[in-house]
């Protein structure tokens, strides 16, 4: 196994020199730099991770922080998690996946026990508890998400205000009238910062469209949007944010012998392409930018450790309308509050 002296021999420089490249802990030439990284290369040189640690007096960690709201992990979050650790060992990190912990000592705890070098936050609420540890705890961190005022925060969220929007433009162009929105159930809705955005939107954006807008709960999973197509009402158009929701409220109109997308047009929103492709038929979504998202936190995070001054990163994202089979212009059937005779 190759040493730090059989690099510095190969290279032709000290190993002085080898442990500032290694370690960034100096300025090195940027022909010596690369005399160092070929060196290395050809050695299949690892510098030894702890070693470089104590070095930097960092830990070469990141914990991504997450509250267990869900009774399972999303696509959604696998790809959060994709891109953050993309994003992590491109810079030569490593990350945790940290449920959301039960005390704010531990949280606090993290950075100052050495465990980690930052925290990037994720599922955000509106008056989030764990930013005030944070920040009372000096520890770098950034969000996934926005707390109610995010202003002095390092920040990036999905944009969900123009998700809510362009769905709406959308459906008004195609003659909806009467539109639902679906948000999960009550906890989630009352302090979720992207629930709580997205109602705000869909009320604001039907108000100045003219349309008759409608907010609905359900618990999110199939079940829950089952329950849900008993209270549609007149909506000849729904929008949801849950996959397991709108595959089961799909499933349960066609059941009841209400066409999807004749009768009743169905939004998929900030999802992924793998959910809605479980639709009969699949579904219209607009895509989550999950990995994006992951990504761009590690780096917002790993800015702020490089230099406490550097200007705050706040960054809205969003996501690409894929076209399935499950909008379709308002009227084209019978309607689901209107008699059909393929009914039982």
């Amino acid at each position: 196994m190759a040493t730090m002296r059989d690099v510095a021999e190969r290279a032709g420089v000290s190993i002085a020199t080898v442990s500032f490249v290694v370690n960034d802990s100096k300025p090195v030439t940027a022909e010596t730099r690369q005399r160092v990284v070929d060196a290395m290369a050809e050695l299949d040189y690892r510098p030894h991770a702890l070693a470089r640690a104590l070095a930097r007096r960092r830990s070469m960690i990141l914990a991504v922080v997450f509250p267990l709201v869900r009774p399972r992990l999303l696509n959604t979050a696998t790809l959060f998690f994709a891109g953050a650790a993309e994003a992590a060992a491109e810079r030569g990190y490593s990350i945790v996946l940290w449920p959301s912990l039960d005390s704010s000592e531990r949280l606090a705890g993290l950075r100052a026990d050495g465990l980690v070098d930052g925290v990037v936050l994720m599922e955000v609420a509106l008056d989030d508890d764990r930013v005030e540890v944070l920040r009372a705890s000096g520890t770098p961190f950034a969000l996934i998400g926005r707390t109610r005022d995010p202003s002095a925060l390092d920040w990036v969220d999905i944009d969900i205000e123009g998700m809510v929007e362009e769905s709406l433009a959308r459906l008004a162009s195609l003659g909806h009238e009467r539109v639902a929105l679906v948000l999960g159930g009550p906890e989630r809705v009352e302090g979720f910062g992207a629930n709580a955005r997205a109602r705000e939107t869909f009320r604001r954006v039907s108000g100045e469209r003219g349309l008759s807008g409608v907010l609905l709960e359900a618990e999110e999973s199939a079940r829950g949007g089952r329950a849900l197509a008993a209270e549609l009402g007149d909506a000849t158009a729904v929008l949801v944010f849950d996959g397991g929701i709108a595959l089961g409220l799909a499933h349960e109109l066609r059941h009841r012998g209400v066409g999807v997308p004749d009768d009743v047009s169905i939004v998929l929103l900030a999802s992924t392409p793998d959910v809605a492709d479980f639709g009969d038929p699949e579904l219209d979504v607009l895509v989550s930018p999950a990995h994006e998202l992951g990504r761009r936190g590690v780096e917002a995070l790993l800015a702020r450790l490089e230099d406490p001054a550097a200007p705050l990163v706040q960054e809205r994202i969003g996501g690409e309308w894929r076209t399935g089979g499950s909008v379709a212009p308002a009227g084209r059937g019978s309607g689901p509050d209107q008699p059909r005779s393929d009914r039982g």
